[in-house]
Parts: C-alpha cells; sequence; structure tokens
C-alpha cells in the first residue's frame, strides 16, 4: 500500500494525502520519539537557524502562543507558529506571519517524509509535525513557536530543542497518557526544559516537578510572582513588571490575562525596545479563533474550545464578568464533548451559570455520546435536552434564545469547528 501509494503520489491533493495517513498507524496517540527522530534524523531536520520557543501546559498555550507571534510581528520580525488541532482547515497548523501554509508546501513535505520513513510507522501527528519542521527549513523566520500537542516529554515537537521553554498551567487532562496526579502530569510537561536554558513559568505555584527537573538541569527559570508580577486594578486596567521592566494602565485582553502576563515574560526576553504603547495595543487587537470568541447572531453567541475542568472554572469565570456588564437575561449551553475527556468535572464547573443546556454527540471515534453528557449533569438537576448532532443542539438553542441571551458552545475543538463555519 505504501509503495502503491507513494508510487502515485503526484495525483493526490492535501485532503487524500490526510486521509492516507490517518490509516498508517494503529494508534491515534502512541507517545515517544524514537520513531519520529530516526525518520528525523533521515531528514536531517534542523531548525537552529531560528529562535525556538516551545510552550507547554494545560491550558492556554494557544493564546500564549498568539500574543507572543502578534506581538514579534509588530516588530516586523518574521514569525512561524505550529500548533494542533486545528479548527476548519488542516494548513491551519502551521502559520508563517500570520498566513497559513499552502496545500502544496505540505504536499511536498509529505512526500519527503514518505520516501525517507520506509518501513517507520508513523502516526498522524508525527507525519504532520515533521512535514511542519520540512516547511520551516524552506522559510527560515527568524522565530519559531512550537506549540505542545500533549505533555511535553514526548510529543513530537519535543525533537526540537528549546530556546525558550514556557509552561503555562499545568492541571488534570489527557490523564490516560500522562498520569493521574498534578505532579506527574508536570513531570512530563517538563520534558520540554532544555539545560541553562531559558524557562517561563506562568503559574505563581508551579508543581514541584517542573521546579526540580529546572533545577536538576540548571535552566534559568523565570517564575510568575518571583521574576515577573502582574497586578490587577480595578479601573479595569493592569499592570506588569519585573526587575527591567514595567508596564502600567494596559487593557484588558481578549484572550486570558494570565496568558498574556506569560507571553510578555517571554517578549521581554526577546525584545530590548519594546514599550508600553506597543503592548496595550497588541493586547487590543490579539483575538483567538475558537477562544472566548464572540459573535453577534440573534444573540450574542460565545465558542471556546474548552475541555476540562480549569478550562471550564476560567469560562465561568469570564460569563460571570461579562454577562454583568452586558446584562445577558439568560445563559444557553450548547456542549459536546470526547469520551476521554473528565466531562462530570468539566460540565459541573459551569451548572450554576448555565440556565439551558443543549447537549450533543460527537460523531469522531472518540466523541462521547449525548445522553453520557446529559447524566453528568442530572445530579446538579439541570434543564437538558439532548441531540444526535452538534449543529442540532446549536439551533434549538438558537429558536430558544432571546436577543438579550448568550449562547456558549463549548467542550472540544470538534464542538466549535461546527458552529463556527455557521456563524462564518
Amino acid at each position: 500500500m505504501k509503495s502503491n501509494f507513494l508510487s502515485h503520489s503526484n495525483e493526490y491533493t492535501l485532503d487524500e494525502w490526510l486521509s492516507y495517513l490517518e490509516s498508517l498507524h494503529t494508534s491515534e496517540i502512541d507517545l515517544g520519539l524514537t520513531r519520529i527522530g530516526e525518520v528525523a534524523t533521515r531528514l536531517s531536520i534542523d531548525l537552529s537557524f531560528a529562535k525556538v520557543i516551545t510552550v507547554a501546559g494545560t491550558n492556554g498555550k494557544g493564546t500564549t502562543c498568539a500574543f507572543i507571534e502578534h506581538t514579534l510581528l509588530s516588530k516586523a520580525k518574521t514569525v512561524a507558529v505550529y500548533s494542533s488541532p486545528h479548527i476548519e482547515r488542516f494548513n491551519e497548523r502551521l502559520r508563517i506571519n500570520q498566513l497559513d501554509v499552502s496545500d502544496q508546501a505540505i504536499v511536498n513535505a509529505f512526500k519527503k517524509i514518505e520516501q525517507a520513513r520506509q518501513d517507520i510507522s508513523l502516526t498522524y501527528y508525527e507525519y504532520t509535525t515533521l512535514a511542519a519542521f520540512l516547511v520551516l527549513m524552506i522559510e527560515q523566520p527568524e522565530y519559531i513557536i512550537l506549540e505542545v500537542g500533549l505533555g511535553g516529554r514526548l510529543d513530537a515537537t519535543n525533537l526540537i530543542d528549546a530556546d525558550i521553554a514556557v509552561i503555562t498551567t499545568v492541571d488534570l487532562d489527557h490523564q490516560a497518557f500522562l498520569g493521574n496526579d498534578r505532579e506527574t502530569i508536570a513531570k512530563e510537561k517538563a520534558g520540554i526544559i532544555r539545560a541553562n536554558q531559558l524557562t517561563v513559568l506562568g503559574e505563581t505555584s508551579p508543581a514541584n516537578s517542573v521546579l526540580a527537573h529546572a533545577n536538576a538541569l540548571k535552566a534559568k527559570v523565570i517564575q510568575r510572582d518571583s521574576a515577573f508580577f502582574v497586578e490587577v486594578h480595578s479601573n479595569n486596567t493592569w499592570s506588569w513588571h519585573n526587575s527591567n521592566f514595567r508596564f502600567d494602565n494596559l487593557p484588558v485582553p481578549n484572550i486570558p490575562l494570565d496568558n498574556v502576563a506569560t507571553a510578555i515574560a517571554v517578549i521581554c526576553l526577546l525584545l530590548s525596545d519594546i514599550t508600553e504603547s506597543e503592548l496595550a495595543n497588541n493586547i487590543k487587537e490579539t483575538k483567538v479563533a475558537g477562544r472566548t470568541e464572540l459573535f453577534k447572531a440573534k444573540c450574542h453567541v460565545m465558542l471556546d474550545v474548552g475541555h476540562n475542568p480549569l478550562a471550564a472554572r476560567y469560562l465561568k469565570h469570564y460569563i460571570q464578568t461579562n454577562a454583568q456588564a452586558i446584562r445577558y437575561t439568560k445563559i444557553h449551553a450548547v456542549a459536546a464533548m470526547l469520551a476521554d475527556k473528565d466531562i462530570n468535572s468539566t460540565l459541573n464547573e459551569l451548572t450554576g451559570v448555565i440556565d439551558q443546556w443543549y447537549v450533543a454527540s460527537l460523531s469522531v471515534s472518540r466523541g462521547a455520546k449525548a445522553e453520557v453528557l446529559a447524566q453528568s449533569l442530572s445530579l446538579a438537576k439541570a434543564s437538558v435536552n439532548c441531540f444526535d448532532k452538534v449543529e442540532d443542539a446549536y439551533k434549538m438553542a438558537v429558536s430558544q434564545a432571546q436577543p438579550t441571551d448568550l449562547i456558549l458552545v463549548f467542550g472540544s475543538f470538534y464542538t466549535v469547528a461546527s458552529i463556527r463555519k455557521l456563524l462564518l
């Protein structure tokens, strides 16, 4: 099959390649760097031409990457971001100077990998990560920002030695692969740290396993509330400072403030001439698809890819704050999740702010059935409607909502993707 596909590869579109990649490996997730490392060696993967920032964490990776990217671009730097998963198009996974790479660039990279891997089996994610590296070697941007897909130590992005390692937050998620407690999960994420290199920690109280690993490697740790500080003021502004920089009267961001604060710590390591007015402007401008993304349809519709208890707690706080400001009459939630997530804890974080639930099944291999979500909400005695499709759940929510209501769509990248295309 492999040789036949390769011999006709010039005829195949990107979508056909992606379908082929899905069939190559027995598991969707198969952590480890041995197989991909061998293929990377054969391809002579080398990103040493760029400054590499690798971002790991349970939540906040995408928004942290986006703010670093936006600020570097505002200073006329060339910047690439590799992230996953995508919301609508596969090409979103690699953008250079905020432009998604072309189908042809990805296909060309796939052909090289197919020739090099021979009998080595790669997962979809490993294959696509190598493709991103090959495209980057051609484009050679000054800065490369790598968002870790899962964990850190054994993630495909960890083939590359980071100049700056960033860990946003650590909480329970992906326990089947990373461990059942915060310290164990944190140790996996700390695997992106390199000896004697810079490490930015976005939490005020990082896990002990992260600190121990960083100390063992003699990494240069920049930790919140130790090396940089954040103050939130009552007049909807906030301040950030460290020993070299101070930025006051910063506006409230469109993305989580904690992630912006972490990103600023990275920016101050990269740019010596960043100003308060430049930062303030970038904070106003930076928005990320699917992260508390607000649309105005019949009523306000908010999309968020949050899919674990930590993300749900942030959503609850965000909605409560905005509900007071905008004065929503009712809040409707359209939710669909993957079966391997902590569905019960995630949904129940939000039961106090949601007036009406519309839960749906996800039609992917790992998708949870609507009835599973409904069962999780039953103890809270919430008002719940079940649907076979996310689109149907959303349409019912729209039909029930008033112009002064909010519809929250959340639970998975798949959930957001289903509705975002309708809103666009």
